[in-house]
C-alpha cells in the first residue's frame, strides 16, 4: 500500500473502517492481507477516506463516480495550491553578460525580483569574454540571495542553461574539468563557483530569447553594456593570468 498515504479505508476485510496506520496488528494491512475479496484504499486526508468509505458502503454507481471525481478534484486543488505557493515564494533572477570584441572589456547585469522587492546588480572587467560574463552574472545573482532559497534564473545564454539543465557542468567537474576527451573545460573556475552556489539553493535555469522584448532581460543587457563602458575597470584576474581552470 502507498507509504505516502495517511488514512486507509477498509470496506471489506477482517475489520472495516478508517485506519491511520498501514502496518501493525491494528493496521489496515492486517485486515486485508489474505482476505478474499478485500476492498480498501489509501488517502491523504481523513475526509477523502470517509467519503470513499461511505460511498462504497451502498451508494449508487453514479454517486460512486461523483465521489471519486470529488476526491480527485480535492487532490488536484491541493496540488495546485502547493505549486502556487512555491511559485510565489521563488526568487526570480534575470541575468545577462557580454563584452566588446570578445575578448575585450566586458560587463554583466542582474535583476533580482523577490516578492515586491526588486534589485539590480552590475559589474565589469577590462578584459574578459562573453561566456565568462554570462556565468559571472548568475554567480553574483545567486550570491545576493539567501542560502536555501528557491530560485528561477532566466538567461539568454544557451551555453549556460544547457550546461546546467543537461548536467554537463557536473559531468565536467566529475572528470576533473575535462571534456569527454582530454580537452580542458573553459571557465571551470566560474563553473565551480556556480555549482557550489546551486548546492545550497534550489535553482532552475530557464532560457529566454535575447532582444525579444522581455523587459527584465532587456534591462540586464543595458546594465551590462553600461558596466563594460566604465573607466578604470578591474582585471578579470583569472582570465588575464590564464588560470581559469578550477583547483581540484
Amino acid at each position: 500500500m502507498a507509504s505516502r498515504k495517511k488514512y486507509y479505508a477498509v470496506v471489506r476485510g477482517r475489520k472495516t473502517g478508517i485506519f491511520t496506520v498501514w502496518e501493525g496488528p491494528e493496521g489496515a494491512a492486517a485486515q486485508v492481507r489474505g482476505f478474499s475479496g478485500a476492498c480498501y484504499k489509501g488517502f491523504a486526508t481523513r475526509e477523502e477516506a470517509e467519503a470513499w468509505f461511505a460511498a462504497q458502503k451502498g451508494n449508487s454507481p453514479d454517486h460512486l463516480k461523483k465521489t471519486e471525481r470529488r476526491i480527485k478534484k480535492a487532490a488536484s486543488l491541493r496540488s495546485a495550491a502547493a505549486a502556487s505557493h512555491a511559485t510565489r515564494d521563488a526568487v526570480e533572477i534575470y541575468t545577462d553578460g557580454g563584452c566588446l570584441n570578445n575578448p575585450g572589456p566586458g560587463g554583466y547585469g542582474v535583476v533580482i525580483i523577490e516578492g515586491n522587492k526588486r534589485r539590480e546588480l552590475s559589474g565589469g572587467y577590462r578584459l574578459t569574454t562573453n561566456n565568462r560574463m554570462e556565468l559571472k552574472a548568475c554567480i553574483e545573482g545567486l550570491r545576493a540571495v539567501p542560502e536555501t532559497a528557491t530560485v528561477r534564473i532566466y538567461s539568454d545564454s544557451q551555453y549556460l542553461v544547457n550546461a546546467m539543465n543537461r548536467g554537463w557542468a557536473r559531468k565536467w567537474r566529475a572528470r576533473n574539468w575535462k571534456r569527454s576527451g582530454s580537452a580542458p573545460v573553459e571557465n571551470s573556475d566560474l563553473w565551480e563557483q556556480l555549482l557550489s552556489l546551486c548546492e545550497t539553493r534550489t535553482v532552475s535555469f530557464i532560457w529566454i530569447k535575447g532582444h525579444a522584448g522581455t523587459q527584465e532581460n532587456e534591462r540586464c543587457d543595458r546594465l551590462a553594456a553600461a558596466a563594460m563602458s566604465r573607466r578604470n575597470l578591474p582585471p578579470d584576474s583569472a582570465y588575464e593570468a590564464g588560470t581559469t581552470r578550477a583547483v581540484p
